[in-house]
């Protein structure tokens, strides 16, 4: 099972992906409602949105309907890193980083949040050159 970020899904959506589902090492493609919102909003025609959409929503979904704990560590994961000395962009990267870690799932992802979560934390990072 693997957690696949809005940064891949915007490279699978594009004219010419540099980067394919890797069905044979995770068979199983699992998403959440951040990742399903980011990659909604960045869709610019209502068909394409619509299509997207049903494919996604035919996806299992962690943690639905997303409860307040995973808000409170996605906040903690954003302040260990600042305490470290990283800096995380995204407090939506922090929130998809709960998720994935409260499941025990990888992430893959071409964006450097993950991959400095993954320095501090137990959140195993796919990095877009791995698969």
């Amino acid at each position: 099972m693997i957690l696949v970020d809005t940064s891949i899904w915007v490279d699978l959506f594009s004219r010419n992906p540099k980067f394919k589902l890797p069905q044979d090492k995770y068979p199983q493609v699992v998403t959440c409602s951040p990742i399903i919102q980011e990659v909604l909003q960045g869709i610019d025609t209502d068909a394409k949105r619509n299509r997207a959409s049903e494919g996604f929503l035919a996806l299992p979904i962690l943690a639905n309907p997303i409860t307040l704990d995973y808000f409170l560590e996605a906040s903690e994961i954003y302040r260990n890193g600042r305490r470290r000395g990283l800096t995380i962009r995204s407090g939506v990267d922090c929130l998809i980083a709960a998720i994935a870690l409260r499941h025990r799932i990888p992430v893959w992802h071409q964006d450097r949040d993950f991959s400095a979560i993954a320095k501090f934390t137990a959140l195993e990072s796919i990095e877009n050159s791995v698969l």
